[in-house]
């Protein structure tokens, strides 16, 4: 019998690192991988080199066929070399054409941007779901199963309409083990830990020096250390801390989960970093309310979080 053939939809490399884990756990099938992609217009302006902020060019894509290409992977840009009889992906603010027909796997990539004026217009008027960002991440309902990392996710997305029978609790990839990142060889211990953002690069508005104020009023003369956002203006993001916390130390690039493990509180904005923060139990500061945010705490099983997605694609093959 013919294998079944799956098509895994990467983005950033945080989504297809998670792909790429879903994909070992069906060693069964014939998996194939492609970065994101769109249909028309917006494919077009990705092409064009238009839409390098976002996850269809850019870093985002850069960095995803660099991995594809160290794990040797099967390649199917844009799914187009043969039909498959299942598609999994992280984000499904865009479905494109070619698999609106196939059973499709949504997992959820990590934290998504709260519901906001912008938000409230798209859902409203009906415009394209990649107007209102990843708070619209769920409202395709293209999928049979959307996977998500907590009971707390479970009751945030049933609240915006999504069926509760669409809906999975199986902890996600890369932040369902984050007590491995306890034994680590990062040099500091016991600092507060400053989590920027790439908003203004999104063209969404941050106070910037208000944020880097807070970080020093919660640290009360702990050491401060910041790990910058991989997609912000590095440049002129160390310029503005330079001015504002002139002792601080400041991180460019290197893996964050190390200094949130190390840390003795951090602050950031409401970007994923946000939930390995939350599920190392570590007191956290962001523009959501706490209790709320305690309630995002992604479940934390061990790393076995692809095996049970993967369980849940084999109902659909």
């Amino acid at each position: 019998m013919a294998r079944k053939k799956i098509l895994l939809i990467g983005g950033s490399l945080n989504q297809t690192q998670m792909m790429y884990q879903i994909a070992e756990a069906l060693p069964e099938c014939d998996s194939w991988f492609s970065p994101y992609y769109g249909d028309g217009l917006v494919q077009r302006a990705a092409e064009a080199g238009l839409l390098d902020f976002t996850i269809l060019g850019g870093k985002h894509k850069a960095a995803t066929s660099a991995f594809f290409a160290d794990r040797q992977v099967q390649i199917d840009y844009k799914g187009c070399l043969q039909a498959y009889d299942l598609v999994v992906t992280c984000s499904d603010l865009i479905v494109p054409q070619n698999i609106r027909a196939r059973n499709i796997i949504l997992v959820q990539e990590g934290m998504t941007t709260p519901e906001n004026l912008g938000y409230h217009i798209v859902h409203r008027l009906g415009l394209p779901r990649y107007l209102g960002n990843t708070s619209m991440t769920g409202l395709s309902h293209a999928y049979k199963k959307f996977c998500v990392a907590s009971e707390g996710f479970r009751e945030m997305f049933e609240r915006k309409g999504i069926p509760p029978e669409k809906i999975e609790v199986t902890g996600i990839p890369n932040f369902d083990n984050l007590e491995v990142f306890s034994k680590n060889d990062f040099p500091h211990l016991n600092f507060v830990l400053g989590a920027t953002s790439s908003l203004r690069e999104s063209w969404q508005y941050e106070d910037r020096k208000g944020f880097i104020q807070r970080v020093l009023e919660i640290a009360a003369g702990r050491q401060v250390i910041f790990k910058l956002h991989p997609n912000e203006n590095h440049r002129r993001a160390i310029a503005e801390i330079n001015r504002v916390a002139p002792g601080a130390l400041v991180f460019s690039s290197g893996n964050i989960n190390p200094m949130i493990a190390n840390c003795s509180a951090m602050v950031t904005k409401y970007s994923s970093v946000l939930l390995v923060a939350l599920g190392m139990g570590k007191p956290v500061f962001s523009d959501l309310d706490p209790g709320f945010a305690e309630k995002l705490r992604p479940v934390q099983n061990g790393g076995t979080s692809a095996r049970r997605i993967a369980d849940i694609c084999r109902e659909y093959l």
